[in-house]
């Protein structure tokens, strides 16, 4: 979908619905509104995250959840993850993943709600080009190993939910 054609809910700080706006504008004006994530593991407890493209608005050439993607303006959190899941890298839900926490909007998901979803896959997987560059496994230690607060290797929305998993596995 065209970037600029996208709608998203504006939500208040209880996460109600409150209006409808461009992502364009949500984005500039800096509005609360939701996302999804979704981090896929596989039988040796590796979790797979995409590299968003660098022609991404936000966060561009950063390592990510395995999904992450808008909730679209009507949408509920469980249909988003299921379509994204699909755009993204071309995973088909029968049902909704398991659902795991939700993260309140704040600067590093920039002003997003976003429940975090678990799946666990060994593919196959087809990353969708225009929005991924490159996906890879990474395991448990290497992340903990790595520096998950450098906004240029990790975004700053999968840093913090790695950190909140970790805390709460």
């Amino acid at each position: 979908m065209d970037e600029n054609s996208e709608v998203f809910d504006i939500v208040n700080d209880s996460d109600k619905v409150i209006g409808s706006a461009s992502r364009n504008e949500v984005h500039k004006r800096g509005l609360k509104h939701r996302s999804v994530h979704l981090l896929i593991f596989n039988k040796q407890g590796s979790v797979l995250l995409q590299k968003r493209s660098i022609e991404k608005d936000t966060f561009p050439g950063t390592w990510d959840s395995s999904v992450s993607g808008h909730v679209d303006s009507g949408e509920t959190y469980d249909e988003a993850v299921i379509r994204e899941s699909w755009e993204e890298l071309g995973v088909k839900f029968e049902g909704v993943p398991e659902k795991m926490f939700k993260v309140d909007a704040c600067k590093e998901t920039d002003n997003e709600f976003s429940w975090i979803y678990r799946h666990f896959s060994e593919g196959p997987f087809s990353p969708n080009v225009d929005e991924i560059s490159e996906i890879k496994w990474f395991s448990i230690e290497t992340l903990d190993d790595s520096n998950l607060h450098d906004s240029t290797i990790f975004s700053p929305a999968f840093s913090l939910i790695w950190s909140k998993l970790m805390t709460n596995p």
